[in-house]
């Protein structure tokens, strides 16, 4: 092989990785996005209940609630009890509109036990 054509060819190798290099960058950047957007977009509603409420009250109220389009409650913890329990109940809302999100405002406060309802977003998270 000439002298020149080995110059060329290792001029050319750098220059591939680059551009390979590059696209990976460009890929996992693209990506990263894609989960960051995804946890901005995470959306919450946090039902909290009156003192002595019983699980078997909040457990009610759960599933009267959990029809709602949109709307999913989050999983119970493995033992439900006033101490496991005492965060009250959280239904994912990541998707719901704002009518889902009237919709499950009215049924729960068609229970005398529920005490509140806080609407939260990711953008709401470290203060």
């Amino acid at each position: 092989m000439p002298e020149s054509s080995r110059a060329i060819t290792r001029h050319r190798a750098p220059a591939a990785a680059g551009a390979v290099a590059l696209a990976l960058g460009l890929a996992l950047g693209a990506a990263g996005c894609a989960k960051f957007d995804s946890a901005l977009s995470q959306q919450w509603a946090t039902v909290s209940f009156k003192p002595k409420t019983s699980v078997a009250t909040m457990l009610k109220v759960r599933t009267a609630c959990s029809h709602i389009p949109n709307v999913r409650a989050e999983a119970l913890p493995h033992r439900q009890n006033a101490q496991t329990m005492a965060g009250g109940v959280t239904y994912r809302t990541d998707h719901a509109s704002d009518a889902n999100l009237a919709r499950l405002q009215q049924c729960l406060q068609r229970y005398p036990s529920v005490a509140g309802i806080d609407f939260q977003d990711s953008g709401d998270a470290g203060g």
